[in-house]
Order: C-alpha cells, then sequence, then structure tokens
C-alpha cells in the first residue's frame, strides 16, 4: 500500500518545520543565558595544550615567541564578550568562559571597530 502526502499537508508541514527551528534555536539561547557558563580551569586539558593563562602579564615569553605584550582574551578575535567584560565564552573552550585578562597561544587580534 502506497502512501502519498498531499501537496496541501507537505507544505503544511514544511511551514510549521520553518517555524519551530528558530523558536528552538531561541529556546536553547534562552536556556544558555539563564546559566552562566563556567570558568575556565587552567589544568583543563584544551586550556593546557593552548597554554592557557589567567593573567596574560605572566606568559613565559621564552617559551610562547608568539606572545606580544598588550595581547589578552578582551582583545582576541575568539573572545566572545566585549572588550569591557570581565569573562566571556570561547569559541576554543567549548562551553566555557575565559577571563579578558587571560591568554592563549591561539590568540589573534580583534579588528578595530
Amino acid at each position: 500500500m502506497k502512501h502519498r502526502i498531499s501537496r496541501r499537508s507537505f507544505i503544511g508541514a514544511a511551514v510549521t518545520a520553518a517555524a519551530v527551528v528558530p523558536a528552538t534555536g531561541a529556546l536553547q539561547q534562552a536556556v544558555a543565558g539563564a546559566a552562566p557558563l563556567p570558568l575556565l580551569d587552567v589544568n583543563d586539558p584544551t586550556a593546557k595544550a593552548l597554554k592557557y593563562v589567567v593573567d596574560a602579564t605572566k606568559v613565559d615569553a621564552k617559551s610562547n615567541p608568539t606572545f606580544k605584550p598588550g595581547q589578552n582574551c578582551a582583545n582576541c578575535v575568539q573572545f566572545q564578550g566585549k572588550p569591557t567584560d570581565k569573562q566571556a565564552p570561547c569559541p576554543l573552550f567549548v562551553g566555557k568562559q575565559v577571563l579578558a585578562a587571560g591568554w592563549c597561544m591561539v590568540w589573534v587580534q580583534r579588528p578595530a571597530a
């Protein structure tokens, strides 16, 4: 027995899906916004691999040749907050926040606004 879907049913389902998908994303953002992400621990394996430090002024320039004074998470393109935020999420450390004063070896200059 073949089951055929009418054009009207198909279009109705497509319109419903088009409305539900963005609403689901908004709900996820609202839930994520309700509970702040935890702060990244320097002992996290990814933090260690990327040489993350909580205070960029304490970076050992000899073991991190790409580091230049003045670099920190707040002025990195990866930092997902405002440059004035104390901490914010970073896509390199999924589900965690980094300190604005921190630094890691993947630092890239944030473009001027």
